[in-house]
């Protein structure tokens, strides 16, 4: 069913070929658009433009020029919306736009872009089913990753996730580790009803960001997208990128669990990623491993830090760490005495607010959640 006339995307064109491809994109992209067949000839008035509704859609409803969402202009129609006011989110679209003043009539309606079709396709799916699902500001996304093995990277990242939740924040927390038996156990939660990983290894184009959420397990306040207990499957990279992306569009938080191998599939998710928290016990020989752990990530990553759990016994101090490796420092987590015993039981990590894995989350998402100021340096 159609939503209302403000959040339905309007077309303007009289070119029929260029309306069907239209109208076969916003189908694609779940949109039901309004379409004004014929735009009266203006003469750059705003008064004019504004008296005459600007837009008569098909079925006789009503969509203003300022209210559309997006508006996506047919080159055959620019000279006649040239007297529009101005306005973000206007697209003038054509299916052969090798005239050198399409830019000029872009430029005289205040076009954001001009696209050709077919070849630009895809971005304009993508940009109407922004408009479909109300997309905003995309989430906050951390990726955790352990420096060698047995680090507590899965902990962590359960435990961030746990902690956003429970601060309000929209929270979906991913496994992108196959082989690491499901994070949905850490949470108590692997017979809870809900599509996993293998579910999306067919997916192919864009991933509806709110079917996403609506289909994952909910657990504690927040999704979880982990992996099932049957037999390895394989996700192609390019799903793997569709789904994260879909999790970022709807906002608040999204924290991966990520494997300590960068394979294709995982560089796909660590280009997406805002900040990527390496966690390395305080010992030497981890440290040592962390520092190849850290090369093959930093070669897709934008953003890597250290969070060294424990204190070292040689005498190394958190700064030293991450002197060595390189890398800046994110914290320090000191081991939480009695955690695997309550986890066996059933409570998730990060769950008790007072003990020391809860605290470094809790202020984690105070500095990267703050206004303005983005992830903590």
């Amino acid at each position: 069913m159609a939503g209302p006339a403000g959040g339905r995307p309007l077309i303007i064109t009289e070119d029929p070929l260029l309306l069907d491809d239209l109208l076969r994109l916003c189908a694609a992209a779940g949109a039901e658009p309004h379409v004004h067949h014929a735009v009266p000839e203006r003469t750059g008035a705003r008064e004019a433009w504004e008296a005459d509704g600007a837009g008569v859609a098909e079925g006789g409803a009503s969509v203003g020029w300022e209210s559309a969402p997006l508006v996506l202009v047919g080159d055959d129609a620019a000279r006649r919306v040239s007297g529009a006011p101005r306005r973000d989110g206007v697209f003038l679209v054509g299916r052969d736009l090798d005239d050198p003043l399409v830019w000029q009539r872009a430029l005289e309606i205040g076009a954001e872009e001009v696209l050709r079709l077919p070849d630009a396709e895809s971005r304009l799916v993508d940009r109407i089913a922004d408009v479909v699902e109300g997309a905003g500001r995309p989430a906050l996304a951390v990726g955790v990753i352990g420096g060698s093995g047995g680090a507590g990277a899965s902990t962590l990242a359960c435990a961030l996730a746990v902690r956003a939740a429970r601060a309000g924040e929209r929270t979906i927390l991913i496994d992108g580790d196959p082989l690491g038996g499901g994070i949905d156990v850490l949470l108590g939660g692997e017979s809870v009803q809900g599509l996993r990983w293998p579910d999306f290894a067919g997916s192919r184009g864009r991933v509806g960001a709110g079917a996403l959420e609506e289909s994952l397990p909910e657990l504690h306040a927040l999704r979880v997208l982990s992996w099932d207990r049957g037999d390895r499957v394989a996700v192609p990279p390019a799903a793997t990128r569709s789904v994260v992306a879909a999790a970022r569009r709807r906002g608040g938080v999204v924290v991966v669990d990520l494997p300590r191998r960068v394979d294709e599939a995982v560089a796909e998710v660590l280009a997406q990623l805002d900040l990527v928290l390496m966690v390395v016990p305080g010992e030497l020989r981890a440290v040592a491993a962390a520092g190849r752990v850290a090369a093959g990530v930093r070669m897709a990553a934008r953003d890597v830090r250290v969070v060294v759990r424990g204190r070292c016994p040689a005498g190394l101090d958190p700064e030293d760490v991450a002197g060595l490796l390189g890398v800046p420092l994110a914290g320090e987590v000191p081991v939480e005495v009695g955690l695997p015993g309550r986890v066996a039981e059933g409570e998730p990590p990060g769950a008790q607010g007072r003990g020391a894995l809860a605290r470094f989350c809790d202020g984690f998402w105070q500095r990267a959640l703050a206004p303005a100021q983005g992830v903590p340096a």
